[in-house]
């Protein structure tokens, strides 16, 4: 059973090493950073959870949970770029009392943050950005942010708002239907492990927004869709809204990532859904009932996991390491028995995950030191040396789909009528 408590720092450290994920942290061209806390040997033990519930259907799940936390990275060529994220799309920079971790990806960011620091949208706007947070509090950034919609927040250990639960008995999900209607990586790498468990995946999508993840890397949107069935149904369409309702009430396990009041515009209830023996995976930035945006850089800068370098500043940890780091969390409760034997809403929420990792760690003081040859590298443990390990991702086991797909073929075989 994972109770998320800590390993020494020695093996914690080991586990950084191993997951390929401290590869990823630190400055280029610098020896890596060793990060704070103790995710990668949490992520171990929570794959330990998924693949004993995997056994219990006869499927068990054969992943390394240190090194999902950076398998996107090796498919997509990402290395560690210190103050900036391994994507590009978060930064480290600092304020007049501290440091802040900003996103930058969205279509409308540029616009959001020029109104955010009252300056006109142009290509000097990094510099600019750069320039009002050097001069302002974090407290001003946060305010603004939280006005706005921004992902970003300033970089301190948080208090975990939900603490997390303890897993339950690990149970088979093997021949459920589970309805994932999340996006990116966090969701889909929920829905992926309890597709590997047995359960039957049938992602939704809407027509008019796609999974922005099928505009990055196909070999990562493959590794994390393949073998499921899409469907697109548009629930602004009252034959789509009633089929999506439809959809929702034949699921075991529903996964999404959404905030309450978007589902309730689509006629979709989790607490209803949970009495009828639903279990409901609710995952967010920083919880159901926070209104606030956040994707998995800043989520985990802001909560504190991250590294240091040789001057005490803040470098980024790994890959949205907080995304993945979720997706596991998400499917190893999934896959746990509810205490009633009945549904169960498990609300999974970046910033506590996070909080969970980090509580009270400090710096780590372990030396990284040049491997033997190559540009290799190893880092001195209790245990002795330990290597450094590369970035590695398995093999997608086929195609996505294409957007919808699945729709007719998912929808009659369930007895609902397609719009």
């Amino acid at each position: 059973m994972v109770t998320w408590s800590y390993r020494s720092a020695s093996a914690a450290t080991d586990a950084w090493a191993r997951s390929g994920v401290m590869w990823l942290t630190g400055h280029a061209g610098q020896p890596p950073s060793v990060p704070m806390g103790d995710a990668a040997g949490l992520a171990a033990d929570l794959a330990a959870h998924i693949r004993r519930a995997g056994a219990a259907g006869g499927l068990p799940v054969r992943v390394d949970g240190g090194r999902l936390l950076a398998e996107r990275a090796a498919l997509t060529g990402g290395t560690r770029q210190g103050r900036v994220s391994v994507g590009g799309g978060c930064r480290l920079l600092p304020a007049v009392d501290g440091w802040a971790a900003v996103s930058c990806v969205r279509p409308d960011d540029p616009a959001l943050w020029s109104a955010a620091i009252g300056h006109e949208l142009d290509e000097r706007l990094p510099r600019r950005l750069a320039d009002w947070l050097a001069t302002h509090p974090l407290a001003e950034l946060e305010e603004r942010v939280a006005l706005l919609g921004l992902a970003a927040g300033a970089v301190r250990e948080r208090q975990a708002t939900n603490p997390m639960p303890k897993l339950g008995r690990p149970r088979s999900v093997r021949d459920m239907l589970v309805v994932d209607f999340s996006a990116l990586w966090a969701g889909p790498l929920c829905a992926h492990l309890l597709g590997l468990a047995g359960a039957e995946v049938v992602k939704v999508e809407l027509p008019s927004r796609p999974d922005g993840a099928r505009f990055g890397s196909q070999a990562f949107y493959d590794l994390l869709h393949a073998g499921h069935r899409a469907v697109a149904l548009d629930p602004s369409d009252r034959a789509g809204r009633t089929a999506l309702q439809a959809l929702v009430r034949a699921a075991d396990v529903v996964v999404e990532a959404s905030r309450p009041r978007a589902l309730a515009r689509f006629g979709l209830d989790a607490a209803a859904e949970v009495e009828r023996g639903c279990t409901w995976v609710s995952i967010t930035a920083y919880g159901r009932s926070v209104d606030r945006v956040g994707f998995g850089d800043d989520v985990a800068a802001a909560g504190g996991l991250l590294a240091f370098d040789g001057d005490g500043a803040p470098v980024f940890c790994g890959d949205a390491i907080a995304d993945p780091l979720t997706g596991l969390t998400a499917a190893a409760l999934a896959m746990s028995e509810p205490e009633d034997g009945r549904g169960v809403l498990r609300e999974v929420a970046m910033a506590d995950v996070v909080a969970a990792t980090v509580r009270g760690r400090t710096a780590s003081t372990a030396r990284v030191v040049p491997s033997g040859g190559g540009d290799g590298w190893q880092v001195d443990t209790a245990e002795g040396l330990v290597p450094v390990a590369v970035p590695v991702a398995r093999t997608p086991a086929g195609a996505a789909p294409a957007l919808g797909a699945d729709t007719g073929a998912v929808l009659r075989r369930l007895g609902i009528a397609v719009p």
